[in-house]
């Protein structure tokens, strides 16, 4: 402890900086949501308030509500919580780099030094004295590594030094340098400013003691009212430092301040601390330093050298936390998911739209080869909802190519395909919603007893609301009869509809058109029993009037019919070349994608390769194709349009028509009777007119050959 006369130079404890793991958060959701690559100065506040323990500091804190609002509104700016006695503000400037080695590279002094050139104008303006809080700045620099959670960063809190440092003339309790009347009323006038609301979080004050030992607590600007003979006069300070033989950072610029704004040169000044939210001057001190600058010092073109940066350990070196082990393992792998989304909206994708793929529920009819690759692509683009339909048993085959199940899924006779997809899914994305769904699909060609008839009109209601309560509808089953029902009830409904389809060396993936009834819906109506959340946006009109787009049964001349029956080895399993599947289900998922950011939505034209309409340079993703065939021999594909058939046995709008109308009744005659289908579209009447048209191509050929001449 200094003793008076000891004549040393005035040493301050640095301010000790605290940081909650909010803060990082919240930087870590402006990154990715708000600011991207810009790493433009971000302004931040931090905290302080009064040391409360004779053996703890109190912390410089930076809290979530340090950062700015996650708003849209570039002006916004952090709030300040005022009237808060534990949270004094202190205003300053985040630099968060986008890389390490741009962290490495910054101009460490020339920050600390524009900071504090920003204390010395504040000072010469006098808007340090109406508003102390602007004394104290914090400057941080960091690097976010948002793949790792690792968060390097550095702060500084920016002091202006005097040249020559004060000198400390005598430094003790301030409970030893007032008398007992005047210690009573000082912790009274300092009680009453601390419990203030006007005040409580003003840490710069004046405090003034008369001849009569009465003290008073005032503002700075009230200094030449506080400056009368026999009076004494303390310059006091919230003192976040707990030691006995030093001040904290805070008197620092307060003497800056004093020396350049009121020239004075000796200054006695009260380091304020606190126990249990009182004052105790026990633990408070009270010095006297003198002040002696050289000449020109005091003008506002010379602007002091800052120090300020904060060690780590003694060294000159930034700080690192890792937040990974401290985070829930579901919501790192939130993040996780996320940050490649997020980060491609950085740079290649602005518009995408990432609410309605999160809010999206998707409904896949299948959970073998196709299915399995469909779901993981479906999380990678972030869809969390995902229900998978199917009602066969995981078979020792299956794990190899179906890349949802593992060998344990096999054994006892298998587990199912849907419980068990689901399972992995939730294994590999513990966030990811999903559902398993054991259920055949009824299907034309596949007749039903009269006992049976009950079970499978339960079935395909259960489907119907499957169906309804879902915005798109994957089909990826085996069969082409048990891709009918599903094609019809998502006609009826309006939904989107993708269907990938394959063959040994070949493949299929389209989109479904729009039902034949809903090409002009109400967009209000459709919207509340459709798509959630933000694809209610979705247009849903047909603006140009031309013809809607086919579905799976457009090009057929025939029903579907039962092709499970009588078959083979080789043609009981679906022999396909093992990459297929996976380049099928990803371009199944990318056109849905596509479908969801497309202004007309499932009404979008189809666009093939080449094209030279014009439109698809407007969108992010390029063309919307209707289908997409492709051949493994050739390493090829092609984007292919086929319009929608006013006899297709699945879309028309005399089924759908019949189906409305005639409901269940209908679906069962279609399954019981295979040629029902070709009789209600007119099909059977085509091919009875094909039939009867004979022309005789021999006579015609003749003929021809007989107006053949050689030149």
């Amino acid at each position: 402890m200094a003793k008076e006369g000891s004549g040393s130079i005035l040493q301050f404890a640095p301010l000790q900086s605290s940081v909650d793991e909010g803060f990082w958060h919240r930087l870590s959701s402006l990154k990715l949501n708000k600011f991207g690559i810009d790493d433009s100065p971000i302004p931040i506040y931090g905290f302080y308030a009064p040391c409360s323990h004779p053996q703890i500091p109190n912390h410089f804190t930076l809290l979530a509500e340090s950062l700015p609002s996650d708003s849209n509104d570039e002006s916004a700016m952090p709030p300040v919580i005022g009237s808060n006695r534990n949270r004094c503000s202190v205003p300053g400037i985040l630099y968060n780099t986008n890389t390490m080695e741009s962290f490495k590279a910054l101009d460490k002094q020339g920050l600390l030094k524009a900071e504090a050139l920003k204390i010395w104008e504040d000072i010469h303006s006098g808007k340090a004295v109406e508003d102390c809080s602007v004394l104290s700045r914090v400057l941080l620099i960091s690097f976010a590594d948002l793949k790792k959670w690792n968060f390097h960063y550095w702060f500084a809190f920016p002091a202006l030094a005097l040249d020559p440092p004060a000198t400390l003339v005598d430094l003790r309790p301030a409970s030893q340098w007032f008398t007992l009347e005047e210690a009573e009323s000082v912790s009274a006038a300092c009680n009453e400013w601390r419990n203030s609301s006007a005040t409580a979080d003003v840490p710069f004050f004046l405090v003034t003691i008369g001849s009569d030992s009465r003290a008073a607590a005032r503002h700075l600007k009230d200094l030449k009212a506080c400056q009368h003979d026999g009076q004494k006069l303390l310059f006091a300070f919230y003192d976040p430092c707990h030691l006995p033989n030093n001040p904290g950072w805070p008197l620092r610029n307060f003497l800056a301040l004093i020396s350049a704004r009121w020239n004075l040169k000796t200054v006695h000044f009260l380091c304020y601390r606190e126990n249990r939210g009182f004052a105790d001057l026990n633990l408070s001190l009270v010095g006297e330093a003198l002040i002696t600058i050289q000449p020109g010092w005091r003008e506002r073109q010379c602007v002091p050298n800052a120090v300020g940066w904060e060690l780590n350990k003694g060294r000159k070196v930034p700080r690192c936390i890792n937040l990974a082990k401290s985070m829930d393992p579901t919501r790192l792998a939130i993040s996780a998911a996320d940050l490649n989304l997020k980060l491609m909206r950085w740079r290649a994708l602005p518009s995408l739209n990432l609410d309605i793929l999160f809010s999206l529920k998707c409904l896949l009819l299948g959970a073998g080869t196709l299915g399995c690759q469909v779901a993981r692509m479906l999380m990678a683009w972030g869809v969390r909802k995902i229900t998978l339909l199917d009602n066969g048993r995981v078979a020792m085959s299956n794990p190899l190519r179906q890349s949802l199940y593992t060998l344990d899924d096999c054994l006892n006779g298998g587990d199912f395909k849907a419980t068990a997809a689901v399972r992995s899914l939730q294994r590999i994305f513990p966030a990811v919603e999903a559902e398993g769904v054991v259920m055949a699909i009824p299907m034309p060609g596949h007749p039903v007893s009269s006992q049976e008839e009950k079970s499978v009109l339960e079935d395909c209601k259960r489907l119907n609301d499957l169906i309804d309560s879902h915005d798109v509808i994957f089909l990826l089953t085996d069969t082409r009869e048990s891709r009918w029902l599903p094609t019809l009830l998502c006609a009826n409904t309006n939904k989107i509809t993708i269907t990938a389809a394959l063959g040994f060396d070949s493949f299929l993936v389209m989109r479904h058109g729009p039902g034949p009834l809903n090409s002009t819906p109400n967009l209000k109506a459709e919207t509340e029993t459709s798509l959630a959340a933000g694809i209610d946006n979705l247009a849903l009109t047909n603006t140009d009037g031309r013809h809607r787009l086919g579905c799976y049964f457009c090009n057929d001349v025939v029903a579907p019919t039962d092709s499970t029956s009588n078959r083979t080895l080789d043609q009981q399993c679906t022999v396909t070349r093992p990459g297929l599947a996976p380049i099928a289900s990803a371009l199944a998922v990318e056109l849905l994608v596509g479908i969801l950011h497309h202004p007309n939505g499932i009404f979008a034209e189809a666009e093939i390769a080449n094209s030279n309409t014009g439109g698809n340079f407007e969108l992010p993703l390029g063309i919307l194709p209707h289908q997409i065939r492709g051949s493994l021999p050739h390493f090829q594909q092609m984007t292919l349009v086929g319009h929608s058939s006013n006899s297709c046995t699945a879309c028309c709008s005399t089924v759908v028509s019949e189906y409305r109308e005639r409901g269940m009744e209908f679906i069962l005659q279609a399954i019981n009777h295979p040629t029902y289908l070709e009789d209600v579209t007119g099909l059977t009447e085509l091919m009875s007119s094909a039939d009867a048209f004979q022309l005789d191509w021999d006579d015609e050929i003749e003929a021809a050959d007989e107006e053949f001449v050689e030149l």
